[in-house]
């Protein structure tokens, strides 16, 4: 064997020695080192945070920061890097129009919400959103006011109805539908859309359609002389202006009455429900499915969070979560691995985002009630309480976890509270 050859071999040895013999010494060694390390490097990140390492003497956007005073200066819990997981409405475009506004939060400005996308909108009293339809479903709650809705079924039956504030109405994706504000001053809603990248700019409008298409193909299709397609809008009218409409019976009456009228119910009356939950701490409303129907691939959590109250710690196992905050202030943790951690400030207007299975907790820190509503693409409202788990397992194995002997684990709640 020459040289060159003896040299490999003994580094080879070598090499198989330090895995399979006293190498795994080492390796442990190296090992509890890293892990040494890192735990260093953590609570010296810790410890720079809230030190004068901290300080900023350059410029600073005051008013931002302190929306926001858990991002710029967060917990020493915090760690890592999950991605954004706020936003507000407060920042897009509004796109306005006579009769109304709108703006909208998806993917494009929020790239951690990949199923879902809102929308706000704006209507003034008699103003339409035009007769149109999505390749998207269409989740709504209302914010103020009062608006009339209109959708058809593939069959031709029709169903019209009013909401008010605390409202909710479903479209289904492909389902021709129109909104139109009511006295005494007209409507505003948030929309929910099950596709991130969805935009209220791409829907399929009414006017457009018949703008691109020849008419004489319109007079064959509808019976009608093709002059009478010469006085269409030539443009889109998306939001625009109009009389308020008649009662809601003679509107139903009209069309058809109850020969034409939808077996399907798409109008919900979430706000006054009766809460699915309630304890001191607050008020929790679920509509799904369940209790919705038609509400077949969006589901809803309405919550009512008291001063110093906080929405338990859990995650949700069948989808990610789009929040909006109605009113108040709070804060939100969210954790996900490997070892990151995030906390974000809330206010009226603005949206959160928790990813699929991320551990997270709402904390109300105002003095008025924070009110927000948790979103799913999903057909079941789910989640998984933190105490309910900690109290079904065993006492000797949550001793084992967390060091919490039997007569502590005893005083945690056994039944999912929501709110605490």
């Amino acid at each position: 064997m020459n040289d060159e050859k003896k040299n490999k071999a003994v580094q080879d040895g070598f090499s198989r020695r330090s895995v399979l013999g006293f190498g795994s010494a080492a390796l442990a060694a190296a090992t509890f080192a890293g892990l040494t390390a890192s735990a260093q490097e953590r609570v010296s990140t810790q410890k720079a945070e809230h030190d004068h390492s901290s300080s900023d003497p350059g410029p600073e956007n005051k008013a931002l920061l302190d929306q926001n005073s858990n991002s710029n200066n967060p917990p020493p819990t915090d760690h890592g890097d999950l991605g954004p997981i706020w936003y507000s409405f407060d920042l897009v475009k509004k796109r306005v129009e006579e009769g109304g506004w709108t703006h909208e939060v998806t993917q494009r400005v929020l790239p951690s919400s990949k199923d879902i996308a809102g929308v706000q909108m704006r209507l003034t009293a008699g103003s339409y959103r035009e007769l149109h339809w999505h390749t998207a479903d269409e989740w709504a709650y209302v914010l103020y006011g009062n608006a009339r809705v209109t959708v058809m079924n593939p069959d031709g039956t029709m169903f019209i109805g009013d909401v008010s504030e605390g409202d909710l109405w479903i479209f289904p994706a492909g389902y021709p539908h129109s909104i139109q504000g009511l006295g005494p001053d007209g409507t505003e809603f948030l929309l929910i859309f099950n596709q991130g990248l969805f935009s209220e700019d791409g829907t399929m409008l009414l006017s457009e359609w018949v703008a691109h298409t020849p008419p004489e193909v319109l007079a064959k299709n509808t019976g009608l002389d093709k002059s009478v397609f010469a006085q269409t809008p030539g443009a889109p009218l998306y939001i625009f202006p109009g009389n308020l409409p008649n009662s809601l019976e003679h509107d139903k009456a009209e069309i058809g009455g109850e020969r034409v009228a939808s077996k399907y119910q798409y109008t919900f009356r979430m706000r006054s429900m009766e809460p699915t939950k309630a304890n001191k701490a607050g008020e929790v409303r679920v509509v799904d499915s369940h209790n919705f129907p038609a509400s077949r691939h969006i589901a809803a959590a309405l919550l009512i969070i008291k001063p110093g109250h906080m929405r338990e710690m859990h995650w949700h196992p069948n989808a990610s979560e789009w929040q909006y905050y109605i009113a108040g202030k709070g804060r939100m943790t969210v954790f996900f691995p490997v070892d990151n951690a995030r906390t974000m400030d809330f206010s009226a207007n603005d949206v959160g985002f928790v990813p699929t299975n991320a551990p997270h907790y709402v904390e109300n820190t105002g003095d008025t009630d924070l009110v927000a509503l948790e979103i799913f693409a999903a057909e079941e409202f789910m989640d998984v309480s933190l105490n309910q788990w900690l109290r079904r397992v065993p006492s000797e194995m949550l001793k084992a976890h967390l060091n919490i002997d039997k007569e502590m684990a005893m005083k945690i709640p056994a039944e999912k509270p929501e709110l605490v």
